[in-house]
């Protein structure tokens, strides 16, 4: 199935790279705050978003793929770039736009982070299924052709919290006595280089590594804690990875003089997000939105929780992944944060496909 699924998607691909006036394209490798279906495709995968309440403010208010209310700060950043929404590479739909997304809920760095989950696409995998497409498109169109669709593609990097949360900081799991704070954190960011580097061989030349956030301040972290209050520990890790990170793509950049690497600190936006919700028109920024009733950690919104009144003022939606409109704050500081700018041969802003009105009725009336 998995094949046939390629093959659509690959002659989809094909049909819109051949055609003259081809746009600037997005290949998105991520976890679940990209995740735009592909765990919803896995049969076996036990981190999928397919079940109400999500997707309740995105299109026709059903479950999309995505783990929120909404879109992802991708889909909001892209739009705002006139970038064409990449879908996700498992899905069935024969779509018209271009690109893909290769994020996968629960992927992580590490490969074998995460095992628990059963099915998930690690940063390995993603790269080994994007390089599967590229040679069917090669063999369809050329490799000439082709490599300068790639190499004219902007790629997005947005993982690593699953590392830690999810691996590093759980003590059933192994690298938590194996490494200090300080060694996991490097060993990590070289296997990073190394996967950036598989892409860069893949022809990636324009590239956008995205930080961690204030992992330590998301509802899971926080009702974790003794106090309620943010973990220390899980925000300096983040911190860590960041400046590891920005060194190793500024030695990146200068072994690789041909392709641009940047690097996209969202740490200081998200926490001020967080710290001042109020600012941002939010007023709650420690709970989820949607909670099955007292009962906390609810790892995932099913259709027994309940909603908060009015899902506008949360910044998180569930106990991970932050709402649409806490989505949309952070994508609007990104894009001035980092200047972001449309590509040439690009029309933007985009209009978000059949997204649902800002006051889509809530499920309690």
């Amino acid at each position: 199935m998995r094949k046939s699924v390629a093959v659509v998607v690959v002659t989809v691909l094909i049909g819109m790279i051949q055609r003259s006036d081809a746009k600037v394209v997005q290949f998105i490798f991520g976890d679940s705050l990209s995740d735009v279906g592909n765990n919803n495709q896995l049969s076996k995968s036990l981190a999928k978003a397919s079940l109400p309440w999500y997707g309740i403010d995105f299109g026709n208010g059903l479950p999309n793929g995505r783990f929120s209310n909404g879109r992802t700060v991708a889909d909001i950043i892209g739009d705002k770039l006139g970038l064409p929404r990449p879908p996700a590479f498992l899905t069935r739909t024969l779509f018209s736009r271009m690109g893909l997304s290769m994020s996968s809920c629960r992927g992580a760095i590490e490969s074998s982070a995460c095992f628990d989950q059963i099915q998930r696409f690690s940063l390995y995998k993603q790269i080994e299924l994007f390089q599967g497409t590229q040679d069917l498109i090669m063999n369809k169109i050329g490799i000439q052709e082709a490599n300068n669709f790639f190499r004219g593609s902007r790629y997005v990097v947005a993982l690593g919290s699953n590392d830690f949360i999810n691996n590093y900081l759980m003590p059933v799991y192994s690298d938590s006595w194996t490494y200090s704070d300080e060694g996991f954190v490097e060993y990590l960011t070289k296997t990073l280089q190394q996967q950036l580097e598989l892409l860069y061989r893949l022809g990636a030349r324009q590239l956008m590594v995205f930080g961690l956030g204030p992992m330590g301040c998301i509802p899971l972290q926080r009702v974790l804690s003794s106090s309620g209050g943010c973990q220390d520990r899980a925000n300096k890790l983040a911190v860590g990875f960041n400046q590891q990170t920005t060194k190793m793509l500024q030695a990146m950049s200068s072994k690789f003089p041909d392709a641009t690497f940047r690097f996209g600190d969202a740490y200081d936006v998200v926490n001020n997000v967080i710290l001042n919700p109020v600012k941002y028109g939010f007023n709650n920024s420690d709970a989820p939105c949607c909670s099955f009733g007292k009962i906390r950690p609810a790892l995932t919104c099913i259709p027994a929780s309940s909603l908060c009144t009015d899902r506008s003022k949360y910044v998180f939606w569930d106990e991970y992944h932050p709402t649409d409109s806490a989505n949309e704050i952070i994508a609007n500081e990104l894009i001035k944060k980092f200047g972001f700018l449309r590509p040439n041969g690009t029309e933007g802003p985009s209009r978000a496909p059949a997204d649902a009105p800002a006051s889509a009725p809530s499920p309690l009336g």
